[in-house]
């Protein structure tokens, strides 16, 4: 990132005037930036995406990034010109945790493109995908790590048919290769193993690695959308979810808490909770008309709060904001060169 950082400068020196702002994502390319655009006179803008001691609070000793991360962004809220939360509970962690200045930080969700997400027939989509046509179908979709809480929705499901007497089929989607047989992804092999603890292994179906094009298909093709993670700073699935018209059963933590609304586009259940995650199903099974109504909720606030015109509208009022406290000669976040925060150990 030192190395990026003073590229950066030599670019944006020999390219001058030809940037008004920088905007960087995650606490590494803020490294690299801060120093350029200090140089430079340009305001930064800054997105964490995730925070040092959040991830360290819920993951402990298997968070594998570098103690040094912590002074970085302590460093980087305390310089920028401005931070972008991506949820409510982003911005108290940056306050709560690293003193940040509420005056500097402005709220901003992640979004999705409305031309690729958007609802479908339901039975068309799984004669596209060959799901069985009338099983009550639960789709989990994102990365295959461990937070994810994947195990926490196969629990759920032994549980939705041993407890409930619901047939349903849960289908997984996500890991590192697009072969649903290659179970080269570590987490993979514990589900695998979890479904056969819990007896529902003939139900569950891992359908590998897809590409964005295909997601919409999977969507439209599920009852109900489930992610129960146990940390999550935003969770973009959820709202693509709501944007296909399809009803949310999400853990009540980081940005899931201000998508779904509990009882109006689904419902919010705590994590590691797999008899209250079974109940919420069942009800849905039970109850189409009002997983259907909670789609209609979900689609209608997709529209609303989360597409890309929507934010790129709040990030570009951002950004000329931070210009005009610079242009002003108000800018208040001039780093310190010797600045230990700042400096890559």
């Amino acid at each position: 990132m030192k190395a990026f950082g003073e590229f950066l400068t030599d670019y944006f020196r020999s390219h001058w005037p030809g940037y008004d702002v920088v905007h960087a994502n995650f606490f590494m390319s803020g490294l690299a930036c801060l120093p350029a655009t200090r140089e430079c006179g340009m305001p930064l803008v800054v997105t964490f995406h995730a925070l040092d001691r959040v991830r360290r609070q819920h993951q402990g000793g298997a968070d594998q990034f570098p103690a040094a991360r912590y002074g970085i962004e302590l460093g980087l809220v305390r310089h920028a010109d401005r931070l972008i939360a991506e949820c409510p509970q982003d911005l108290d962690d940056l306050i709560g945790h690293y003193g940040a200045d509420p005056a500097k930080i402005a709220i901003v969700p992640c979004g999705f493109d409305a031309r690729e997400l958007s609802p479908m027939d339901k039975f068309a989509a799984r004669l596209a995908l060959r799901w069985e046509r009338g099983r009550f179908s639960i789709l989990q979709l994102g990365r295959m790590v461990p937070r994810k809480g994947v195990d926490n929705v196969i629990r759920a499901l032994g549980l939705l048919q041993a407890r409930y007497g619901v047939p349903a089929k849960l289908y997984v989607v996500g890991g590192d290769a697009q072969n649903p047989g290659d179970l080269s992804t570590p987490e993979l092999l514990r589900l695998h193993d979890v479904a056969e603890a819990a007896g529902v292994a003939d139900a569950v179906e891992f359908c590998g690695r897809r590409d964005r094009a295909q997601l919409a298909l999977f969507y439209g093709a599920c009852d109900v959308f489930v992610t129960t993670p146990w940390y999550e700073p935003f969770g973009i699935t959820p709202v693509e979810a709501m944007a296909c018209a399809r009803p949310v059963v999400g853990s009540a933590v980081g940005g899931i808490r201000s998508t779904v609304v509990d009882g109006k586009t689904g419902f919010l259940v705590p994590p590691r909770d797999p008899e209250a995650l079974a109940g919420r199903l069942a009800y849905l099974a039970a109850h189409p008309s009002t997983a259907q109504r909670f789609g209609r909720n979900g689609r209608r606030r997709a529209q609303q709060m989360f597409t890309w015109g929507r934010v790129a509208a709040e990030v570009d009022r951002i950004y000329a904001d931070a210009c005009r406290a610079r242009d002003a000669g108000r800018t208040d976040a001039v780093a310190n060169p010797g600045d230990e925060a700042l400096v890559a150990k």
